[in-house]
């Protein structure tokens, strides 16, 4: 039978779906997911404040009252792509003064280290499309201590520990309720959620549990928005509501009796602000605000809208828990037109025990045979905090300087991330944490793409080419860094990072290699023109990696036209070209264009090499960062920290297959080892060494390594 053309069948129904995904086409499978932040209060997203203090300006009380600009937050949350419609969980222990629905914690100025999430949850389990996951958060049974944490943690200073939600007592006796949400995709649009309710304490209690449904508000700031609708339908056993938006269309959402076979009380207010409550006088506004919920639940407030519709809507659970028993709680969120028997029932069961294998299947097939039980765990539930933390990141700079019915102060148009109007990101990003850091830092994301590529190399690719797209990258070629300032200097790990990709994805993928090239191309440039300010390949930059590292802060500019060349900045730049140099040899390979600019990078890491040397302290055996005077006198600064050590990164280890068919490169490569090399490393240094195929550190070839190029 010929074969030809036939490709091995996916390992497991997992690895099929993700066949749908590629770097620019995300997949129908991937329309719904976990892409609601945990934290949008206190962010620069959201702070139209004159002075730029974004905790001070949206603080955590705000944010059961006020509608969001730019994105949603809450509990276990899903939501499609573009964040339209969203689904989280709400509780309330009958004590606390408002819902759970989001998780608390302090903001900058408050904790004692800093912003810090007082409360306890975790990724379970997940899949790249979101066929399974699950989560779960621990809440307490007594009121919700949101005053001792503040209280505490302000007296603790720096030298103490923080002052956690465990410290506070409030989980003695095990009074707390266990909350594990599941999600189970019967099809790309239609979610079966199971949220289980254990009852962890010793003696009877009660939980009122509000799965909520809503649409992020876009009609109040963006004009010839319709707004989108929820209401109520006739449900026989059940409840239900249709959901309806002019470019998702209509969704049907059912939520299940509880054990008593009743079902829940459908509520309803507007996803829009309550400016009455917050900032007092008589303003026009809906009588069923954004709190509506939450006051008529805890206060017994007229806030609900009575002929059941608006655009967030809650199913109230009220449930009476023995000790150490558990409650189940379903609901399902599909297209409408799907075929309504049997929703709930053993459809729904078959889909949940399908999903879960299937997931099971799926990890199997990545786990090394070596892995123990514990090992492959752990890998899983790590991987499952990656794809949990991948979140809808939505930011418009110039709209955001620019306002929107009410203009911004004065002080915006020169103000933070002045410089970037042209950033416009819309899209699905992995996070370093959707809590405390909820937005993406470039380099942290590139780490994050690493381990992102060895369960979906399409989702890793995305982010990586995202990046350096042009509503992304600054016109001058630098690479957005953080929300809190786009402009600041982080470590060019970009190209390591795309190269990683590339191997863990097989190394056969020279479209993405060649597409990343090109960008990276552009960023290296502004990284030499830019922070490289004597033109003598030592550079500079601030904030260099390691979470400030250095032993003061070098992102302030420095008086008198002084520089700081940096020993870490110089280094990173030393393996940005050593990246890129192996990138160019891959492709060169495959499209003998590339051996030019593969040259280029060896040129020009000889350069740097030899640069770095003026950095050299052979007395003290180590590297040091260097005071260049106006004047042109150095002073060297002996502050030994990790920036001294990071130029054993600057290594790369290259197989000689890759210059065998470049006579070019080879040629050009032992003209520079001839005439440049010998003075690039401290003699003493360089009699440790042995003859490798590597380049690394400052020594690039080796004899063994002259003899491949003389070929």
């Amino acid at each position: 039978m010929d074969d030809v053309g036939q490709t091995d069948p996916p390992r497991s129904a997992e690895h099929a779906r993700l066949g749908d995904s590629s770097p620019d086409t995300p997949g129908d499978w991937k329309a719904i997911g976990p892409y609601v932040s945990e934290r949008a209060w206190g962010t620069v997203r959201e702070d139209y404040s004159a002075d730029g203090q974004a905790w001070q300006y949206f603080p955590y009380e705000h944010a059961g009252s006020r509608a969001y600009r730019w994105n949603e937050d809450g509990l276990a949350g899903l939501c499609d792509r573009s964040q339209r419609l969203c689904f989280a969980l709400s509780f309330w222990n009958g004590r606390d003064p408002f819902l759970k629905e989001r998780i608390f914690g302090l903001s900058g100025p408050e904790g004692n280290h800093g912003e810090d999430a007082k409360e306890y949850w975790w990724y379970i389990d997940a899949t790249p499309t979101s066929s399974w996951l699950r989560w779960r958060y621990h809440y307490p049974q007594a009121e919700f201590p949101y005053a001792l944490l503040r209280q505490e943690n302000a007296r603790r200073n720096k030298d103490e520990p923080e002052f956690e939600l465990v410290d506070t007592g409030v989980f003695e006796g095990d009074r707390y309720w266990q909350i594990t949400a599941d999600y189970a995709k019967a099809s790309p649009d239609d979610v079966c959620m199971r949220i289980s309710v254990r009852n962890a304490g010793p003696d009877p209690a009660e939980l009122q549990v509000l799965p909520t449904l809503w649409f992020r508000n876009r009609w109040s700031w963006e004009a010839g928005i319709a707004r989108p609708i929820i209401q109520a339908t006739a449900e026989t056993g059940n409840a239900g509501a249709i959901a309806e938006e002019e470019l998702l269309g209509r969704w049907r959402f059912t939520a299940g009796t509880d054990p008593a076979g009743k079902p829940p009380l459908l509520l309803f207010c507007e996803n829009e602000t309550n400016a009455r409550h917050l900032y007092g006088g008589i303003a026009e506004q809906t009588p069923y605000p954004k709190d509506g919920i939450n006051d008529h639940v805890v206060h017994g407030a007229a806030t609900v809208n009575p002929a059941r519709r608006g655009t967030k809507m809650a199913c109230w659970y009220r449930l009476k828990i023995a000790a150490g028993e558990t409650v189940e709680l379903r609901l399902r969120l599909a297209r409408d037109g799907r075929d309504q028997a049997a929703i709930l029932g053993a459809d729904f069961e078959r889909i949940h025990a399908d999903r879960r294998r299937e997931a099971d299947e799926y990890y199997t097939a990545l786990t090394p045979d070596s892995a123990s039980e514990d090992e492959a765990a752990v890998m899983r539930q790590a991987f499952a905090g990656m794809l949990w933390s991948q979140q809808f990141y939505h930011y418009d700079v110039a709209r955001w300087l620019d306002g929107d019915i009410i203009r911004p102060p004065e002080a915006r148009a020169s103000g933070r991330n002045a410089d970037w109007r042209h950033l416009n990101n819309h899209d699905i990003i992995a996070m370093p944490d959707k809590w405390e850091y909820p937005w993406y830092a470039s380099w942290d994301l590139a780490f994050h793409c690493v381990v992102l590529a060895h369960i979906d190399p399409s989702a890793a690719k995305h982010q990586m080419l995202l990046l350096a797209r042009e509503w992304y990258m600054h016109p001058n070629g630098q690479l957005p860094a953080y929300e809190w300032n786009f402009g600041d200097v982080n470590p060019p790990v970009q190209a390591w990072a795309t190269l990683a990709v590339f191997r863990i994805d097989g190394g056969t993928d020279f479209d993405f290699l060649a597409r990343a090239f090109q960008k990276l191309l552009i960023n290296f440039t502004w990284w030499v023109n830019r922070e490289d300010a004597c033109g003598d390949n030592v550079f500079e930059g601030g904030f260099l990696g390691l979470d400030n590292i250095g032993p003061f802060d070098r992102s302030q500019m420095l008086p008198d036209g002084d520089v700081l060349e940096q020993s870490d900045g110089t280094a990173w730049m030393a393996k940005f070209c050593l990246n890129m140099l192996e990138m160019a040899l891959l492709l060169a390979n495959h499209q003998p264009s590339y051996e030019d600019v593969a040259v280029k990078f060896f040129e020009h890491f000889a350069l740097i090499a030899a640069a770095m040397s003026k950095l050299w302290d052979d007395q003290d055996g180590f590297f040091y960062d260097r005071l260049r005077k106006r004047d042109g006198s150095t002073f060297t600064v002996r502050a030994r920290s990790m920036v001294g050590l990071l130029p054993i990164f600057a290594a790369v280890q290259l197989d000689a297959a890759l210059w065998e068919r470049l006579p070019m490169f080879r040629e050009r490569a032992l003209v520079h080892r001839q005439q440049a090399w010998s003075c690039t490393i401290p003699a003493h240094a360089s009699d440790q060494r042995t003859p490798s195929a590597d380049l690394a550190g400052r020594q690039v070839a080796h004899e063994a390594d002259c003899r491949v190029y003389a070929r």
